[in-house]
């Protein structure tokens, strides 16, 4: 049987950034021919960065792209790898891109993945399962692909498919089996969410069954706006045995030899496969010679806990939204609570002490623990630590208007707010919020006050998980011989605005092991009423809660987006209504 030396380059690539994807793809190659790869994989949409939303019906931005992909490929001979078949995700279109329901039937947009070899492209296929669940609508910009592009690679017949198409039944893995492929490689741009992991390998090992043929899964890492992308890439083979796997959230060169079965003659045309697609074959010439040496990075990497899994994500997309976006630092208000002080050590992990700037703002309502907190946190983790008293702004406006109630400990919130815009308008900062989803979920916040900024870290993140990964990150700190980043006191004290003398959370919502199953039920498993109650939730805390859920959408859509970690996401996977008169108790 032949063997082939896969590479697969789980790389980092930025949306739009078709000159710098490109650079990424022939450093890594290099990579890959250094280790002896004899066929290489990038993840889906490579050149473009992904997704693209609507810069799919820019026709200048269709056209760059086809045109970075012939430049690469000629780019790829010039450095002395034409050789090395490359296969590489872009964006293409047979027909002006435009929203494919007012298309010419067949053409438009396409999701595209190229085979590069000798300086020019040796086979194409298009992404033939578009999903349009959750926070992709790729029906709406792409036009579906109607073959399966079979490439005789070193003697071994290799299907090309990309992403969506592993996660439904049939189509090309039902037709890879029938066109008698040995192995497929399938390109991803697949999202994080937790425990995703757990979901991809059984999956994997399906479709390899379905197939009857090894396959080759290379994941995206990188964050993109409100999605992190965390890598995964693995081979398993026919029978399901996992052969190598990448870790996740970091760039990996995962190379591994595979025993692949030889391609057969086939006497007469292939007839109509799976879904009515058609195969088209095409044949690479001459390959790298075959490797000596063992392939150096081919292991099988195993997942971690849940809240490191977590923790990774959070840091990878809080990087790459400022790094991509070309900030120079972040600014964020230190309370002493739980949730800035979660937010501040990310900042510290995602970039540094030198480029997060914390403010305690301190009211005549603010505890002197609470202040001691802040202090101690910015002592252990090193940040730029500035105090600006709110009191004094706070006076003046009462002394021009007259305010009572929750309005003057809303002022008090949009006062912070102010403050630190003005830091970041006259130093450049971005401003991070530090809401969580259980607050965002109920509305507990104040427009234009704690809720203002550009990004919020902790944005899918429920309030019970953000003291797990709080004690998480502190541990992992302990058993690293380092100092734990987040004070005690912030982790074990009520959790609490501040807005008022003696004001706890708990004066508002329930208690959050309670008020948190009831969000989870409701926002991620779309429970209803009768749904809560039927799992043991009281029916009275259950109609409150969702009163509170419901009446706060008009929040939820002006508030900064946030790296998704789950599989309901605010923003990008829940929308509803904000003139909405459907209650659950109605």
């Amino acid at each position: 049987m032949p063997t082939l030396r896969l590479a697969l380059c789980q790389v980092n690539p930025t949306v739009g950034d078709l000159a710098g994807n490109a650079g990424l793809v022939r450093s890594w190659s290099r990579q890959a021919a250094e280790s002896g790869a004899q066929l290489v994989a990038f993840p889906e949409m490579m050149l473009t960065g992904y997704p693209v939303e609507d810069l799919v019906f820019r026709r200048s931005f269709v056209a760059a792209s086809r045109a970075a992909l012939e430049r690469l490929a000629a780019d790829l001979a010039s450095d002395g790898l034409g050789e090395l078949p490359v296969l590489v995700g872009y964006l293409d279109a047979d027909g002006p891109p435009q929203v494919s329901g007012d298309a010419e039937p067949g053409r438009g947009a396409r999701n595209a993945a190229a085979l590069l070899h000798h300086g020019g492209i040796a086979a194409t296929y298009f992404k033939h399962h578009l999903p349009n669940y959750g926070v992709f609508d790729e029906d709406r910009y792409f036009v579906p692909g109607d073959m399966l592009t079979v490439v005789r690679v070193g003697g071994v017949d290799v299907a090309l498919t990309i992403c969506e198409d592993l996660w439904q039944a049939g189509g090309p893995f039902a037709a890879a089996r029938q066109a008698g492929v040995g192995l497929v490689l399938n390109i991803n741009g697949s999202p994080y969410e937790l425990n995703k992991d757990d979901i991809r390998l059984p999956l994997v090992r399906r479709r390899a069954a379905e197939a009857g043929a090894t396959i080759a899964y290379v994941n995206m890492i990188g964050g993109q706006d409100e999605l992190v992308f965390e890598g995964d890439s693995m081979i398993v083979t026919a029978d399901g045995t996992l052969l190598a796997r990448a870790p996740q959230f970091v760039e990996h060169l995962l190379v591994h030899d595979v025993e692949l079965p030889a391609a057969q003659e086939r006497p007469g045309p292939d007839h109509e496969l799976a879904d009515g697609l058609r195969v088209v074959r095409a044949e690479v010439g001459e390959l790298p010679p075959a490797p000596t040496g063992p392939a150096a990075t081919g292991g099988v990497i195993e997942p971690v806990a849940d809240e490191a899994e977590v923790w990774q994500a959070l840091v990878l997309g809080l990087r790459d939204y400022v790094n991509k976006n070309r900030f120079p630092s972040v600014v964020l208000g230190l309370s002493g609570g739980i949730d800035s002080a979660v937010v501040a050590a990310l900042s510290v992990d995602a970039l540094g002490p030198d480029r997060v700037v914390g403010v305690s703002l301190p009211s005549q309502h603010s505890s002197e623990h609470s202040r001691e907190d802040a202090a101690e946190l910015a002592k252990r983790t090193g940040l730029d630590y500035r105090t600006e008293p709110i009191q004094p702004m706070v006076d003046t406006f009462l002394a021009n208007m007259s305010l009572s109630g929750v309005t003057v400990e809303n002022l008090q919130a949009r006062v912070r707010g102010v403050v630190l815009m003005a830091l970041s308008n006259q130093e450049g900062h971005l401003v991070l919020t530090t809401g969580n989803k259980s607050e965002l979920a109920v509305g507990y916040s104040t427009l234009y006050g704690d809720s203002v900024g550009g990004f919020n870290p902790v944005k899918d993140v429920w309030k019970t998980l953000i003291w797990r990964l709080a004690k998480w990150r502190n541990a992992d700190a302990t058993r690293r011989g380092e100092t734990p980043p987040i004070p005690e006191n912030s982790i074990g004290k009520p959790p609490s605005a501040e807005l008022s003398p003696g004001q706890l959370d708990s004066d508002t919502l329930p208690d959050y092991d309670v008020l948190d199953p009831i969000l989870i039920g409701y926002v991620d498993g779309d429970l209803g009423r009768d749904g809560l109650v039927g799992s043991g939730h009281d029916p009275a805390v259950v109609d409150r809660v969702l009163r509170m859920v419901d009446t706060a959408e008009y929040k939820r859509r002006q508030s900064a987006p946030g790296t998704k970690i789950s599989m309901k996401a605010f923003g990008r996977d829940r929308r509803l209504p904000i003139t909405n008169r459907w209650r659950e108790d109605s």
